[in-house]
């Protein structure tokens, strides 16, 4: 995770109408239809993404991250609908609403603006059609490129993501490895320069060495080329490795959002302690891992108050009443929660226990 003793933290904190935030989001719903009911997979989300910041998404499975991704780029399934709220999009210093977008329009900002590279590498190619001939369609979409112009972009960036171009662009989806297919999902993305890139789950089911190498490129890749980008994932030593802000999602709400070393080394909220408690460490103590005790909740029937508060240690009747808002508990760092402060002390106690218990591991022969 991060390095607690030269930390270096990134803080991405934006105030007032001059910063530089390319995406809003804004009090956003969205529900699914079901038989038993509207379910609430999204409620009410709020963050601001920066120019050239990675924001890291992190919660349990079905908490919305996914939901959340696709809401951004209008691609969410017919049984989903998007109740409220907003999402906006800046471009040299013009704002555009995506929720108010036309289909042409529409068309042009996914990929182009905003790029997405789905969970599932293999399911998100044509298995019938040759890479160079899917990477071409999607400039063809947007641009009136002639093709070789398009070969020559396609070959640099599969040269980027460290691949063999000639082999790879005649080559079909079954005939590259997940790792391979990933990263052609990768170059992919950037053929049209997008702004914004959102990377649901990059390196799930890939081994610990693909996935290194995912995140290298990752991080490579957005040091040259500039963009922002949106990194879901439930692995958060990934995130914490990735990502400048970090934000917790719970039963589809944003529940804390803050700098990366400040959630991880201080968090404010008794979900994101969880989460962080439940990582077992590399120097050992694997017996006293903790967990969070019982299921997320049903969304179609909420419970009243706070949406944790059946699971939480540090409960009150208030909690039990009252939803709290996303509110500043310190500068850039947001947290919906009301005892906070209790749960920040118990996070500093246990960092300082870690730090105490941790151990040197030997090398074998040493």
């Amino acid at each position: 995770m991060v390095n607690r003793r030269n930390p270096q933290p990134t803080l991405t904190w934006t105030e007032g109408p001059e910063a530089d935030v390319p995406l809003s989001v804004c009090d956003l719903w969205v529900e699914y239809g079901a038989p038993r009911g509207a379910v609430k997979a999204v409620r009410g989300a709020s963050f601001d993404l920066c120019k050239g910041e990675t924001l890291s998404l992190i919660g349990e499975s079905g908490s919305g991250k996914t939901t959340l991704a696709l809401a951004l780029i209008r691609l969410l399934p017919r049984s989903a609908s998007i109740r409220k709220g907003q999402i906006i999009y800046r471009r040299d210093g013009r704002e555009y609403d995506v929720l108010s977008l036309d289909p042409g329009d529409l068309r042009q900002f996914r990929w182009k603006e905003c790029a997405m590279v789905f969970q599932s590498a293999l399911n998100a190619f044509n298995p019938v059609l040759k890479i160079w001939d899917q990477m071409y369609d999607t400039v063809k979409a947007h641009d009136q490129t002639d093709r070789e112009t398009v070969r020559q972009r396609a070959l640099d960036l599969l040269k980027l993501v460290q691949l063999e171009p000639a082999r790879v662009i005649n080559a079909y989806p079954h005939e590259l490895s997940g790792g391979m297919r990933q990263r052609v999902l990768l170059a992919m993305s950037l053929l049209l320069n997008p702004q914004v890139i959102i990377l649901d789950e990059p390196t799930t089911a890939l081994d610990i060495l693909t996935q290194r190498t995912i995140i290298d490129l990752l991080r490579k890749l957005k040091q040259e080329l500039g963009f922002s980008m949106v990194f879901i994932s439930h692995d958060l030593s990934l995130a914490a490795e990735l990502a400048d802000r970090v934000a917790t999602m719970y039963a589809g709400r944003v529940v804390e959002v803050g700098n990366v070393y400040e959630v991880f080394y201080r968090p404010k909220h008794p979900y994101t302690l969880g989460l962080i408690k439940a990582v077992p460490t590399v120097t050992g103590g694997f017996q006293e891992l903790a967990c969070i005790s019982g299921c997320p909740p049903d969304l179609i029937h909420l419970p009243a108050g706070c949406k944790f508060h059946p699971r939480c240690l540090y409960a009150s009747e208030r909690c039990r009443e009252e939803e709290p808002e996303l509110i500043p508990a310190t500068r850039g760092h947001l947290v919906a929660c009301f005892g906070w402060e209790e749960v920040q002390r118990d996070g500093d106690k246990e960092w300082r226990q870690r730090e105490q218990e941790a151990v040197e591991v030997p090398w074998p022969g040493n």
